[in-house]
C-alpha cells in the first residue's frame, strides 16, 4: 500500500473543497470495505482519502408517505434490518440481507455500495501487469474476453470489457426508480441510479456517471403503489458471503388477475445493474403464470451475448426472473 493523506471534513462542501484542492487521484472514503482492498491490491493509489464519516445529516433514514430517503452513510446493516422497510420496500431489505457478510454490512454504507467497483478476478489480480484489464489500463487489452469468463456478463458487454457489476442494492433502486442526492463543484444534483452506470463501450475504465469530486449525499426511493409485490431474488454459488451469478428484482403491481405494471432488474449478468423492460412490456395485461413468468425471463435476455463458459446464465436468469416474478405476485394485493 502507497503512502497518503488523510482529512476528515465535516460538511459535504469542505469535502468538495478538498478533493478540488487535492492532487489527481483523491479519493472519498466511508466504510471503505472496498477502496481498502483496492488499495492493498495496488489498484487504487489515492494520495489523498477525504474521510466522509464525520458529516452531520448523512446518517438518517426518512420514512415517507410517498418516499423514502436514506442518507449515504446508512449502514448497509440498518436497511436490511428495518421492520417497515421490510414491511414495505421488502425489495430493498433483501437486496442488502443477502449481501456480503453481516460484518462487512455492519461497516459498509448505501453510498459507498453504489461505487462498489468490479470483481472481475482479471481486474483485481492483475495489477502487476499478469493480466490485461481495460478498467484498471486502458488500452490494454481484456483477458477476460478469451479467458475464464464463467462469472462475466452477458448482457451490455462491448469488445473491452465483460465485467459484471458486482452489486445487488443498485439492482433493487433501479427496479424501484430510485434517485441519488449528489454535491459537487457544480453544486447539487439529483440523477436516477440507473443513469449512474455507465456501459463500457470502449471507455471501460469511466464506470460512472460522476464529475470529478462529485459525492453522493443520499438516496431517495418512491414508494410503491399501494398492494404492489416485490422481492430481491438472488442465485450464487453459495448462500452466504457470495456475489450473484444471476439475480432479479421485482416490482409486481396487479389488477385482478392481470399484470398492471411491472419492474425487472437485473443483477449479476451485466456490466451495469440492467433495467428488462423488454419482459415488463411482455407482462403488462397477463395473468402471471410460470409460463407467462418464463416467457418474460427469457424476453429479459433475447439481448445476451454469452462468452465461452457462461452461456448458462441466459437459462439461470431466466428462471431467477420467473421465480422472482411469482414471489412477488404472492406477495401482491389485488
Amino acid at each position: 500500500m502507497h503512502p497518503f493523506d488523510y482529512i476528515r471534513p465535516a460538511t459535504p462542501q469542505d469535502a468538495v473543497a478538498a478533493f478540488a484542492n487535492a492532487e489527481a487521484g483523491a479519493r472519498y472514503i466511508a466504510g471503505g470495505t472496498t477502496l481498502y482492498d483496492l488499495m492493498k491490491l495496488d489498484i487504487e493509489r489515492p494520495p489523498l482519502l477525504i474521510d466522509v464519516t464525520a458529516i452531520a445529516g448523512l446518517g438518517e433514514v426518512d420514512i415517507g408517505d410517498e418516499r423514502l430517503r436514506v442518507g449515504a452513510l446508512v449502514p448497509m446493516s440498518t436497511i436490511a434490518a428495518d421492520p417497515d422497510i421490510g414491511r414495505d420496500y421488502p425489495v430493498l431489505a433483501e437486496s442488502l440481507a443477502k449481501a456480503a457478510s453481516q460484518q462487512l454490512r455492519n461497516m459498509a454504507t448505501v453510498g459507498g455500495n453504489l461505487l462498489q467497483r468490479t470483481r472481475c478476478m482479471y481486474f483485481r489480480n492483475g495489477a502487476d501487469g499478469a493480466f490485461p484489464c481495460n478498467k484498471r489500463q486502458p488500452g490494454s487489452g481484456c483477458a477476460a474476453i478469451d479467458g475464464l469468463d464463467r462469472g462475466q456478463a452477458v448482457l451490455g458487454t462491448s469488445a473491452s470489457c465483460t465485467a459484471v457489476s458486482p452489486g445487488d442494492w443498485p439492482v433493487a433502486l433501479t427496479a424501484l426508480d430510485a434517485s441519488v442526492e449528489i454535491v459537487g463543484p457544480a453544486g447539487a444534483r439529483r440523477m436516477l441510479v440507473a443513469d449512474l452506470y455507465r456501459l463500457p463501450g470502449d471507455t471501460p475504465h469511466l464506470e460512472f456517471s460522476l464529475t470529478p469530486g462529485e459525492l453522493i449525499t443520499g438516496i431517495e426511493i418512491p414508494r410503491p403503489a399501494a398492494g404492489s409485490g416485490s422481492t430481491y431474488h438472488k442465485i450464487r454459488d453459495r448462500e452466504s458471503y457470495a456475489f450473484a451469478l444471476a439475480s432479479a428484482a421485482v416490482v409486481v403491481q396487479r389488477d385482478g388477475d392481470l399484470v398492471s405494471r411491472a419492474r425487472i432488474a437485473l443483477g449479476g449478468v451485466a456490466t451495469r445493474p440492467w433495467r428488462a423492460t423488454e419482459a415488463e412490456d411482455l407482462l403488462v395485461g397477463q395473468p402471471l403464470t410460470i409460463e407467462t413468468a418464463l416467457a418474460a425471463g427469457r424476453a429479459a435476455f433475447s439481448t445476451a451475448t454469452p462468452g465461452h463458459h457462461n452461456g448458462f446464465k441466459l437459462e439461470l436468469g431466466a428462471r431467477t426472473v420467473a421465480d422472482a416474478l411469482l414471489i412477488a405476485a404472492e406477495r401482491s394485493r389485488t
